[in-house]
C-alpha cells in the first residue's frame, strides 16, 4: 500500500518537521500512523517530499524528511467544462475527475441545468472534493476548481449526435485542452452553435449515452492515453 498524501501550504527543509492542524489530525486519528511509517507531503503545485514518521501525539504527527521531488505542471493541461447537475453527480463528477488527472474544472450553468447555485456552497463542495481526491489519487498538482462561468475557449465538446470520435480527432498543439460536458438533458442545439463558431470540434465517445457524472471522467481517460499521460 502506497504511503498517505497530505496536503500542505509550504514543504518542510530537510530535517524534523510537525504536521498539525486539520491535515495532522487527519494524519494522527483518522489514518492512525504510527512510528515507522511514511508519508507524502505535496504543496498541490508539484512539490513532495517523503517522510517517516517519529512520533504521533494527539492532532500531529512528527516525522522526518527523506527525499523531495518537483513534478513539472502538466503539458498540455486538461480543462473540463462541467455542467452544473442535480444532486450529488457534479461531486461525483469532480472526484472522479480528479482521480484520472483533470487540471481545471469550470462548472458551467447551461441552459438545460436544472440545478441552479445560489451563493458558494457547492462551489466549496467541489473544491473540497477535488482537494480530498487529488490526497487519494496522490497527486501532486491540485487541481483548480474555478468560480462559475469563468470564461473558456473550447476545445471539444461531447455531443452524443457528433460523427468524429475523441479517439480518433486530431488533437491541437495548445497549452490546454478545454472539453465542455454537458449537464443531464445535454447541451441546447444554440450552445452547440456557439461553441462551433468558436471553434470547438464536437465529438463523441462511443455508441453509448454517459451521464454527466461520467462523460468527462470518460473523456479525460482517452485524452490521457492519447497525450502519453497514462
Amino acid at each position: 500500500m502506497s504511503a498517505p498524501l497530505f496536503l500542505v501550504d509550504v514543504l518542510p527543509a530537510a530535517g524534523s518537521f510537525t504536521l498539525d492542524g486539520p491535515e495532522g489530525h487527519h494524519a494522527a486519528t483518522v489514518q492512525r500512523l504510527r512510528a515507522g511509517e511514511s508519508l507524502i507531503l505535496a504543496d498541490g503545485r508539484g512539490g513532495s517530499a517523503t517522510a517517516e514518521v517519529t512520533a504521533v501525539g494527539k492532532g500531529f504527527v512528527t516525522a522526518t524528511v527523506t527525499g523531495s521531488h518537483h513534478e513539472p505542471a502538466p503539458d498540455p493541461r486538461l480543462v473540463v467544462v462541467q455542467g452544473i447537475a442535480k444532486g450529488d453527480r457534479g461531486e461525483l463528477a469532480v472526484q472522479a475527475m480528479t482521480e484520472v488527472g483533470v487540471d481545471t474544472i469550470v462548472p458551467w450553468v447551461a441552459a438545460r441545468s436544472v440545478a441552479k447555485w445560489r451563493d458558494e456552497r457547492p462551489l466549496a463542495r467541489w473544491r473540497a472534493t477535488a482537494r480530498e481526491a487529488a490526497k487519494q489519487a496522490r497527486r501532486p498538482w491540485l487541481p483548480t476548481v474555478t468560480p462559475v462561468d469563468v470564461p473558456f475557449k473550447p476545445t471539444f465538446v461531447l455531443d452524443e449526435a457528433a460523427q468524429t470520435r475523441l479517439s480518433t480527432v486530431d488533437l491541437p498543439s495548445v497549452d490546454e485542452i478545454v472539453l465542455v460536458v454537458g449537464p443531464e438533458g445535454g447541451i441546447a442545439p444554440e450552445e452547440l452553435a456557439s461553441f462551433e463558431s468558436a471553434g470547438a470540434v464536437l465529438v463523441r465517445l462511443g455508441d453509448s449515452v454517459l451521464r454527466t457524472s461520467t462523460a468527462g471522467v470518460a473523456a479525460l481517460s482517452v485524452l490521457s492515453v492519447r497525450l502519453g499521460r497514462w
